[in-house]
């Protein structure tokens, strides 16, 4: 019987371990990002910005139809603790456990460009750009486990200078200070998926013209809200 319970046991713990992995990536109008997600054993949604503050978690909410996501969270009705006085004085008060997955942060004692930022959340560990890199994207996530994160540096277009830049080997783009005003700054291609806007000059000028909502690359879904 001892091999069965073996058995379950490191199945379960595979499904701990992998199952906090970067799931979304999600930008608002259709220009700047506004957060990365990643989704637990128990389905619950974990949002975070790109210099590794802790912004909400919840489940997804249902489309309405096809093709359509709101970009809410309903409140998970689950278990969530947080660090009482016995904690470091930088972490007290934070989020400790949303259902079965583990929050750590890193301690007063760490770099100012690390403090009381998140540090792992389940398996998944965060690093970030020291303060020797460009003023851009210093401070800003660099690593969440195996994903690594790149952002445009200060002497890029002011149009997008300091945004996302790829995650890992998937490249994002944006319209510059020389396109269209109605367009500088929106997404241009995540990866092979291209986006074409509406012109100052069109009816629809800013909206959508062309371009998937919801691409799925390598595992990733980015929603541009």
């Amino acid at each position: 019987m001892r091999r069965p319970l073996l058995t379950a046991s490191l199945l379960l713990f595979g499904i701990c371990v992998f199952s906090q992995n970067l799931t979304f990536v999600n930008f608002s109008g259709g220009a700047s990002f506004s957060s990365f997600s990643f989704k637990t054993d128990q389905g619950v949604i974990i949002r975070i910005s790109d210099d590794g503050r802790l912004l909400e978690w919840g489940t997804e909410a249902e489309s309405r139809y096809p093709g359509y996501f709101p970009g809410k969270l309903q409140p998970f009705m689950g278990r969530v603790d947080y660090y009482g006085p016995e904690a470091d004085t930088i972490s007290r008060g934070k989020a400790r456990n949303i259902g079965t997955c583990v929050l750590s942060y890193y301690g007063s004692f760490e770099s100012p460009i690390r403090k009381g930022k998140l540090k792992s959340l389940g398996s998944v560990v965060f690093d970030y750009f020291t303060d020797y890199s460009n003023e851009a994207f210093r401070g800003k996530l660099q690593f969440a486990g195996s994903a690594a994160f790149n952002y445009y540096a200060s002497y890029d277009n002011e149009a997008f200078k300091g945004k996302l830049k790829s995650v890992s080997n998937t490249p994002i783009s944006y319209y510059s200070t020389f396109d269209d005003k109605t367009v500088s700054g929106k997404l241009k291609s995540i990866g092979t998926n291209n986006y074409i806007w509406y012109i100052s000059n069109d009816q629809y000028k800013g909206g959508l013209k062309s371009g998937s909502l919801r691409p799925i690359i390598n595992g990733i879904t980015y929603n541009i809200m």
